[in-house]
């Protein structure tokens, strides 16, 4: 995608070290972060200097590439994927993408895994750009399909969180049948709810449109049952970080009350889903273990001052304690579908388990 009129992605390697964009200072200072370890990579994706569920999968590989160098040796790497994993526990795109690449270097003698290992994170994310392209691709059929009731007026769309390309190494997946239908010319305009605590969509979505000229609005939390009511929304589109073997979802915090609205009001809820966000280890969403985050991510607020400096202020009275979980799971029944590479799939057993057999058709 285009960042500041020059295509870009969200991470590459840079010799020995792995360069991302620092997502902590966007939108306000367009600023790279180097990971010159594992742990530089461990504490990049905690601190959400890298974040969505594909991108920090890719971080991942690569911080194990980035451990090869100072030790390839079988403890080491193991050591390095545990300390990975635990950085995010509800996105299942970090163990995924981890899991694979320690399963591919550790039959290898130590010699070879480093140069395996970076060649195994770079086709991460090359397929990465692909599987999110091919999901543009048929979530923008999709939503060409919507735009006919629509008469030439524009597609409005309603979307929660980032899940972009910031959310990936290009395209995203939330955004990316956006981005592939308003480059087709289908008239479209994007409410993008702010999403507190870190208001990734006040900050990033909004960033991101921005830079790709998509015609967008960004709302309060609260107005998009508002806007449902009215007829001012014809579809809801979110990203997941796990998707049950049911088809529950666990995605951004305040995505459940979304989906709820959509279905009082007869709105198409769709979830954009990579396959490797399944979990077909579980099969109830319930299951899905629920990253609790810092109170200071509620109780403060980053921005920029009238002096262009990034500050950040106190929104709640000393002393005041603040709950902080990061995702919430909306159930399979709230779900209109789900857009994968492989196609628009119901969010059913079946469906899924038909998908992650390889049995949904490209």
């Amino acid at each position: 995608m285009l960042l500041h009129g020059r295509h870009s992605r969200t991470i590459w390697p840079e010799g020995d070290t792995v360069a991302v964009l620092d997502q902590r200072v966007l939108p306000h200072r367009v600023q790279t972060l180097v990971l010159r370890s594992v742990h530089d990579a461990v504490r990049a994706i905690a601190d959400m200097a890298v974040r969505g569920a594909p991108l920090i999968g890719v971080t991942g590989a690569y911080g194990l590439a980035l451990q090869t160098r100072a030790d390839a040796g079988d403890a080491a790497l193991q050591r390095a994927a545990r300390e990975l994993e635990a950085a995010r526990p509800t996105a299942v795109n970090l163990a995924w993408a981890v899991r694979r690449a320690l399963a591919r270097l550790l039959p290898l003698p130590p010699a070879g895994r480093a140069d395996a290992a970076w060649a195994i994170a770079a086709r991460l994310a090359d397929d990465d750009v692909d599987v999110n392209r091919r999901i543009g691709e048929h979530g923008a059929a999709l939503l060409r399909l919507l735009a006919e009731r629509r008469r030439g007026e524009p597609l409005q769309i309603l979307t929660h969180c980032n899940a972009g390309w910031l959310a990936t190494v290009d395209w995203g997946t939330a955004l990316a049948p956006i981005y592939r239908a308003h480059a087709q010319r289908l008239p479209l305009h994007v409410w993008v709810d702010e999403t507190r605590p870190r208001n990734q969509g006040a900050s990033l979505t909004a960033f991101e449109l921005r830079e790709q000229g998509v015609p967008h609005t960004v709302i309060a939390d609260n107005a998009g049952g508002h806007l449902m009511q009215r007829g001012r929304v014809d579809a809801v589109i979110v990203g997941c970080d796990r998707v049950s073997a049911r088809g529950d979802v666990a995605n951004k915090i305040g995505t459940y009350l979304k989906a709820l609205a959509a279905h009082d009001c007869g709105v198409p809820f769709y979830v954009a889903m990579p396959s490797s966000t399944l979990d077909c280890t579980l099969d109830d969403g319930f299951d899905i273990p629920i990253e609790e985050r810092p109170a200071r991510e509620v109780t403060h607020l980053t921005g920029r001052d009238a002096g262009g400096a990034i500050v950040q202020v106190q929104l709640v009275p000393d002393g005041t304690s603040a709950a902080n979980p990061a995702f919430d799971v909306t159930p399979a029944r709230l779900v209109t579908a789900l857009i994968s590479e492989c196609g628009v799939v119901p969010a059913t057993a079946e469906a899924i388990a038909a998908l992650a057999a390889g049995e949904v058709a490209t």
